[in-house]
């Protein structure tokens, strides 16, 4: 699930008017005339001068996808804004998510935990709009864990109907801000919630892991957002090799991140994730194994590989002096090169000795 919904909201005797997210994309169809990106009947501009639509059937691979119709009515305070809030926003969805879970069961929330558990894995995927999309495996398992049978009111269809109604229901506010307003971040509307199994006879865990390599090699490889490195100055957003649209969600991270109110999310830190700060694979602690578990393993492999082939020698001793054969070979023959160089420069001085007389 992801994208962007915005709403501006009235604060004190301010108004800021959310202005248009539209963008080109591709539809998969067999009809070019239904995969067109985005026809209008009327051939209207916007206040910029700029088409309102777009005509043209657009490949997967090509370059205008995702890009804004027009940059000028593009709202980017508010695509920074919900990146740096995603995390808020997961949160929230989880909560919303246990609650939904505990009401259509019968539960009270308080003592949700008392009969089942909910974990989840979650990938943050960068779409070719450059907007965060999230993928997530969310599973419903008995009180004590992933080793516990879920309760048999968990089914499948009801942990994917809380799912969907917790996405539409949760929103984060955003500091108010002179400049931006205060603004009422949500999911976007493409929530598409249902069962995960495996493809074969293999274990699910398999289909698990197949699914999440599936997203983090694509938001690795094809949507080329942001940067891996860390833009320390303006100058940096200017000389790096991103999109125009990339580069303008850049600099809207840098004007934001010197606002007051602004400061404590540190928009200029993750300008070059343009805004979002969190991580692109998490997973709750009681999905699997913890990241402290691993680490002590890999240490331990390390540990036990190094045994059998490092050796300590507290005690020196005497080995010998003197050049080894090979060594002292080497050196007659430089010595005797040195010698007869020096023989040479000898006759020389003599030679211009004698024509000077």
């Amino acid at each position: 699930m992801g994208g962007i919904r915005r709403q501006g909201r009235r604060r004190q005797d301010h108004h800021y008017r959310g202005r248009r997210l539209s963008r080109h994309r591709t539809r998969h169809a067999a009809s070019p005339a239904q995969g067109r990106c985005r026809p209008r009947r009327d051939r209207g501009r916007c206040e910029h001068g700029r088409p309102l639509g777009c005509g043209a059937v657009h490949d997967t691979n090509d370059a205008v996808v995702g890009q804004p119709l027009c940059a000028d009515c593009y709202d980017y305070p508010a695509h920074v804004l919900w990146h740096a809030h995603a995390g808020k926003l997961w949160d929230r969805f989880v909560i919303g998510v246990r609650r939904q879970l505990a009401s259509s069961a019968g539960l009270v929330q308080s003592r949700f935990a008392n009969h089942a558990r909910l974990s989840f894995a979650r990938v943050a995927e960068y779409q070719k709009r450059a907007a965060v999309h999230v993928h997530a495996v969310v599973r419903l398992d008995g009180s004590a864990g992933p080793t516990d049978e879920p309760p048999a009111w968990g089914t499948a269809d009801r942990l994917a109907d809380a799912v969907r109604a917790s996405a539409q229901r949760v929103m984060v506010s955003t500091p108010y801000s002179a400049a931006v307003g205060e603004l009422v971040l949500r999911w976007g509307v493409q929530v598409d919630a249902r069962p995960l199994r495996a493809d074969t006879d293999g274990p699910d865990d398999d289909a698990v892991a197949a699914y999440v390599a599936k997203y983090v090699t694509k938001g690795a490889h094809e949507t080329g957002a942001g940067t891996d490195y860390r833009l320390t100055t303006w100058d940096d957003i200017d000389s790096a090799r991103v999109t125009d649209h990339v580069r303008a969600l850049m600099r809207t991270c840098w004007r934001l991140g010197g606002l007051p109110e602004y400061a404590p999310m540190q928009l200029r830190t993750w300008a070059h994730t343009l805004g979002y700060r969190g991580h692109i694979l998490t997973k709750s602690r009681a999905y699997s194994t913890t990241y402290a578990a691993l680490r002590a393993d890999r240490a331990e492999h390390h540990g036990q590989e190094s045994l059998p082939s490092s050796v300590t020698d507290a005690h020196w001793r005497y080995v010998g002096s003197g050049h080894s054969p090979g060594a002292a070979l080497l050196a007659a023959g430089i010595a005797e090169d040195l010698a007869t160089s020096r023989e040479f420069a000898q006759e020389a001085a003599t030679d211009r000795g004698g024509c000077s007389a």
